[in-house]
């Protein structure tokens, strides 16, 4: 019956995950395809279609448009983010569980709703088709993922740290800065990193905000799908899948380390 029950359940995480992943996997080896159109299997095999991503100025600049406003969204999602973390983790006050939740509905509410909220009131300022509209927008998106890394390392720290720096002499700031802020930095580093990769992937944000000027990689993916279907998506896609599983995997090592690090904290004290 354990031998059964061992195989049962084998046979449905085979199942999950093939669904899961089989259909983004495919994209893999369509990318290399030497087929003029998306067909699979491919015919052959080749490096042409990254030739062609690289070798289109639209590609690269959508990609590069992709990179530096992600950034610029993530500096500030960060900087608006482990405030607000710490703030809900640490603070008590009126209403703070309605606040949270106001600050992670980015996370739950579908995501027509909030571009369609953000358009409206960027529309207001004149910021539509503007790449500050872009950055805002993703920014929006992108804090609550900082909030939840940030707020759950702060939850696993040991405050008898902090109190020992604060009786050895320490200001509040100094206590924050040399004791507190080392130990939440993976979580920090790790809220980043999600706030990165949703940032980089978001599509209806630039579809709805970003105008001919602040075209990122989705946005172009997402035209190209609908006028000219070919290999070169395939290879985007394999790109954005390669960037994605790294970060994720970088994030996954960062809250590991995190966890490591704040046991053997607490098990010192």
């Amino acid at each position: 019956m354990p031998l059964l029950r061992r195989v049962l359940l084998i046979a449905a995480l085979v199942l999950v995950l093939g669904f899961l992943v089989l259909p983004v996997v495919v994209v893999v080896p369509l990318s290399f395809s030497t087929a003029r159109y998306l067909s699979f299997p491919p015919p052959g095999f080749g490096l042409g279609w990254y030739r062609i991503f690289f070798g289109n100025e639209a590609w690269t600049n959508a990609a590069v448009m992709s990179l530096w406003t992600s950034l610029v969204s993530t500096l500030l999602s960060v900087g608006l983010g482990v405030p607000a973390a710490i703030g809900l983790a640490r603070g008590r006050f009126p209403g703070k569980g309605l606040i949270q939740a106001l600050i992670l509905s980015p996370i739950v509410a579908p995501g027509i709703v909030v571009a369609i909220g953000l358009y409206y009131v960027y529309a207001r300022f004149g910021l539509i088709g503007r790449p500050i509209a872009l950055i805002l927008g993703q920014t929006a998106l992108a804090v609550p993922f900082v909030v939840v890394n940030v707020v759950s390392a702060l939850s696993g720290l040991d405050r008898r740290l902090e109190r020992a720096a604060l009786s050895l002499g320490a200001t509040p700031w100094g206590a924050f800065r040399q004791v507190t802020l080392p130990l939440i930095q993976p979580g920090i580093t790790a809220g980043a990193v999600f706030a990165f990769v949703v940032c980089f992937d978001e599509l209806l944000i630039a579809l709805f905000l970003a105008g001919t000027g602040a075209v990122t990689l989705p946005r172009r993916m997402w035209e190209q799908l609908n006028y000219n279907l070919d290999p070169t998506i395939a290879a985007a896609s394999t790109l954005l899948i390669v960037l994605t599983t790294l970060l994720m995997l970088g994030a996954e090592f960062l809250r590991r380390r995190s966890a490591r690090l704040r046991s053997g904290v607490s098990n010192g004290s």
